[in-house]
């Protein structure tokens, strides 16, 4: 990717994060308009962005969420910076019809934070989720950890506070994108940059069915987490294979351009 130049790294990295975010946002059902999401990235990161849409606040949310986690991944990480995430990624404090606390830990108010699926009177419960009382403290020692000088390797550091995030569920909706938005900014640590050329997300996407049965078995047995490390760096090492084929037309220009270039 050095070797291609600015201007195609530029949109190397204005397709990967759009592709990153649509794909988060599919894992959980949620379909985002693509020309919207590239819009919004191009803009903040000061890209062209001429002939696209504007983009509207549902879109903008989710895009700054995934910015400020991958360009400023070297901050702490705080309950304030994670209550603003959440709050972006639901402006209108609703998720679809149901009306939900934005920007803040849920309180269970309405009974146990579970993961479900299936009609209702028929429900499945996939995972049910530590009582609110705790979550000052479950968070507390997860953000210490998250923030800590170790010697912990940042692409296991990534797996394992996903892994962490999700079952810990601290808000009332979201926990999956915002758990693999700390994945992200995790794994920006361990490259030393913002830039972006492979999308986990993406790959998560292809796979969501493994994702949610390697999250469903660890969460409910002993929490041996060595299955879901190894799904994890697998699926990285496909995301990177991945990446060819999302980068397809950036490496087709730089091929076009080297190979005209002394013409």
């Amino acid at each position: 990717m050095q070797a291609l130049g600015f201007p195609l790294r530029e949109e190397a990295v204005l397709r990967t994060l759009t592709e990153d975010i649509i794909k988060s946002s599919e894992i959980e059902d949620e379909i985002l308009d693509q020309s919207e999401v590239r819009s919004s990235i191009a803009r903040r990161l000061g890209i062209d962005a001429a002939a696209l849409p504007s983009a509207d606040r549902n879109v903008e949310g989710v895009v700054e969420m995934m910015l400020d986690a991958t360009q400023k991944y070297a901050d702490r990480l705080t309950d304030e910076r994670l209550f603003g995430w959440h709050a972006s990624l639901f402006p209108t404090g609703r998720s679809g019809m149901r009306k939900i606390v934005a920007g803040s830990r849920r309180d269970d108010r309405s009974g146990p934070m579970q993961v479900v699926s299936g009609i209702e009177g028929r429900e499945r419960v996939h995972y049910q989720a530590p009582a609110a009382a705790g979550l000052d403290a479950e968070m507390k020692s997860f953000l210490d950890w998250f923030n800590g000088e170790d010697d912990a390797d940042p692409v296991m550091k990534a797996a394992l506070a996903h892994l962490w995030f999700v079952t810990i569920h601290p808000f009332d909706d979201g926990n999956g994108r915002i758990a693999r938005a700390i994945a992200d900014m995790s794994l920006a640590r361990s490259e030393g940059s913002p830039q972006r050329f492979y999308s986990m997300s993406a790959q998560i996407r292809r796979e969501r069915n493994a994702y949610y049965d390697i999250l469903e078995t660890t969460q409910k047995h002993d929490l041996d987490v060595s299955p879901w490390m190894e799904w994890f760096l697998g699926c990285l090492d496909r995301a990177f294979d991945g990446a060819e084929k999302t980068l397809a037309g950036v490496f087709q220009k730089a091929e076009f351009w080297n190979r005209h270039s002394a013409v």
